[in-house]
């Protein structure tokens, strides 16, 4: 059985989340709490989303809202 893991645009998804996370480190002191955590928290949530929606492939309506 596959998994979610083995979905092409979830491992760029995962790789796309490390890199924001390591390029928010070198953002202004003042800037990297703050909107340094939104964005990498909305960055990772690229990858959630795609969890969710291949969790609820068997439902079409919700596959196709994720």
């Amino acid at each position: 059985m596959k998994s979610y893991k083995d979905l092409y645009v979830y491992n760029l998804a995962f790789e796309y989340a490390i890199e924001v996370h390591k390029m928010t480190g070198q953002l202004p002191s003042f800037e990297k709490y703050e909107q340094g955590s939104q964005i990498r928290r909305s960055s990772k949530s690229i990858k959630d989303n795609i969890v969710e929606g291949y969790g609820r492939r068997r439902y079409k309506q919700d596959l196709l809202s994720f």
